[in-house]
């Protein structure tokens, strides 16, 4: 595969530039450049070199089948097809919680949805399910013998993909949403009931007009997680 794009930012300028994007044009990517961009994300680490990610990428009609077939379900089963495994701890506790309500209510800040607008915020989270118009959505999966290291591990890979995307002038957002319909993902995309369904992934051109896409989530400051030890 030939080098198709080359570096113009930094690391750390694309690390600093990714962001969760809300609203994508509809915009076409070119399928070499997706190639590119995982190709070279497949050089993430793994332990023991397991390499346990998998990934269905997907646009054109299939893209529109999965995002249609849940559109028609969603109308009677708003929760899906329901998890297999927590996206967050049962019972979140401090500062874990307070971060993941602040985010929250930013974005419907944001937007003007008012906090107490149940059906709004619903509508909203909905658009999850249409890769929020992103024309590529990123399916990824792992085989069910994998234990927590190995999602560590898939996690550095779909990083290094949202961070490969930023170079390419493209822009992402990880969907951890998609997990309550993995069995309607299973049956439009074909992945084998011996990997289990994580999470989903938008990739696109941000649509740099929409106010949704101007959140940028808040980070603790540096002293509160990290600790210099040794160091003279």
């Amino acid at each position: 595969m030939t080098e198709l794009n080359k570096a113009v930012i930094s690391a750390s300028e694309a690390i600093l530039g990714r962001k969760s994007i809300r609203a994508f044009k509809d915009t076409a990517v070119d399928r070499a450049i997706v190639e590119d961009i995982i190709l070279k994300s497949s050089r993430a680490p793994s332990g023991g070199n397991l390499q346990p990610w998998k990934v269905k990428v997907i646009s054109g009609q299939v893209r529109d089948k999965l995002v249609s077939t849940v559109a028609e379900k969603m109308a009677s089963n708003p929760v899906g097809d329901g998890s297999e495994y927590n996206v967050y701890p049962p019972e979140l506790k401090d500062p874990y919680r307070t971060r993941r309500r602040v985010v929250g209510n930013d974005l419907y800040s944001l937007i003007g949805i008012a906090k107490e607008d149940r059906m709004a915020k619903f509508e909203q989270v909905s658009k999850n399910f249409t890769f929020f118009g992103a024309p590529v959505g990123l399916i990824f999966s792992i085989d069910r013998q994998m234990e927590q290291g190995q999602f560590a591990d898939l996690g550095m890979f779909m990083q290094n993909i949202m961070v490969l995307a930023r170079e390419a002038g493209l822009h992402t957002c990880a969907q951890e949403a998609w997990a309550i319909w993995h069995q309607t993902i299973r049956d439009v995309v074909g992945i084998p009931q011996d990997e289990l369904v994580f999470c989903g992934m938008c990739l696109g051109y941000a649509d740099e007009e929409a106010v949704i896409n101007e959140l940028v989530s808040e980070r603790a400051p540096f002293e509160e997680f990290v600790e210099f030890l040794g160091f003279e």
